[in-house]
């Protein structure tokens, strides 16, 4: 039987994605979750496709990709980390609080609205676990560029039980 959180992602029709699938060449030498103690540090994530793969679009967030594409980017990458820390934990129940959360976003110059497009995270995780334990500090900040050309990657925190 499924925890309360994959009831809610199902009543929402949200599926977890598959592990991403690395382009050709590409290695990398970390775990996408590290638990140590009652927490859980989250490598950055992008926007997955059920597949696995990485979904679009792709290129920066105010040229080729829009506010609101970009925000369904980071409720994508959301998906994408919750599949990495069921795949860990074993549970997502097992997630107590969301402590922090940093997310990045391939901004083209001058487009300074990066706190709406984390916000699809933030939004999914707060519907998911509610206010008291999905609420998270967090950033939003702008870059030049991002791996493969996402929109947005989003690392985060995470406290547990045992």
């Amino acid at each position: 039987m499924s925890g309360v959180i994959e009831r809610r992602l199902a009543e929402r029709g949200l599926v977890l994605p598959e592990p991403m699938t690395l382009p050709a060449g590409v290695s990398l030498p970390f775990p996408w979750v590290r638990v140590h103690g009652n927490r859980a540090f989250v490598s950055g994530h992008g926007p997955l496709l059920p597949d696995g793969s990485l979904a679009g679009p792709f290129g920066k967030v105010g040229a080729e990709v829009t506010p609101e594409r970009a925000y369904e980017a980071a409720r994508l990458t959301a998906l994408a980390m919750l599949a990495s820390l069921k795949r860990e934990l074993g549970d997502l129940d097992r997630i107590t609080a969301w402590l922090r959360v940093f997310g990045m976003v391939n901004t083209a110059p001058g487009f300074t609205a990066t706190p709406p497009v984390i916000n699809g995270f933030s939004d999914l995780v707060l519907d998911l676990w509610g206010e008291q334990a999905g609420s998270h500090a967090r950033s939003a900040v702008g870059l030049a560029d991002l791996p493969f050309g996402i929109p947005v990657e989003i690392e985060a925190e995470v406290a547990i039980d045992g």
